[in-house]
């Protein structure tokens, strides 16, 4: 058999698996989630006047502190014997240090497993409702009560605690913000 042919004949299997793989297969299972879970399978986009602002699945940053901050974002696979490890966490304490909080909850610490956890636990949110109160000239109260409406879990998400997703309440915060004068 000639070099051409086998050359040929390699190309012609190439695009025969790609076509079973990509259009076969993969393209009615991309239809088929889309009318069985539209949401998730167009990323959980949240959208704020036709812009997507964020997916509720995946954790972003926000700049700033009007805004509940969620997990630090990096690399999660970092043994617990590397010194990058001790360096994050220690830079991470001394942030939440310099804005009054001493103790940060280990979820504003510690990345996620994934690297994009969109939750923070409910002791690490009410961690920064003093900061959050002082900088929004809002009541403490009235955060409180913000907070308590956008918790998730212990039974949602199967979480073992009670979770608040950090884009969900933000956007809350906002609204509540961006209105009218507020009263506790």
């Amino acid at each position: 058999m000639s070099f051409t042919t086998l050359v040929l004949r390699g190309l012609r299997l190439t695009l025969a698996l790609w076509l079973l793989t990509v259009v076969v297969i993969t393209l009615p299972l991309l239809g088929l989630a889309r009318v069985v879970a539209p949401d998730s399978a167009t990323g959980s986009l949240v959208r704020r006047n036709g812009v997507v602002v964020g997916s509720r699945l995946l954790g972003q940053p926000f700049a700033g502190d009007r805004y509940l901050q969620g997990r630090p974002a990096g690399n999660p696979n970092l043994g617990p014997a590397n010194p990058k490890l001790a360096i994050r966490i220690a830079g991470a304490a001394d942030t939440w240090r310099r804005v009054g909080i001493t103790k940060p909850a280990p979820d504003l610490l510690f990345v996620s497993g994934s690297g994009v956890d969109p939750h923070i636990s409910l002791a690490a949110a009410r961690q920064q409702l003093p900061r959050l109160a002082a900088t929004r000239q809002l009541p403490p109260e009235r955060l409180e009560r913000l907070l308590r409406q956008h918790i998730d879990g212990p039974g949602r998400l199967r979480a073992i605690e009670p979770l608040v997703n950090v884009l969900g309440f933000n956007l809350a915060l906002d609204d509540l913000s961006d209105g009218a004068p507020q009263r506790p």
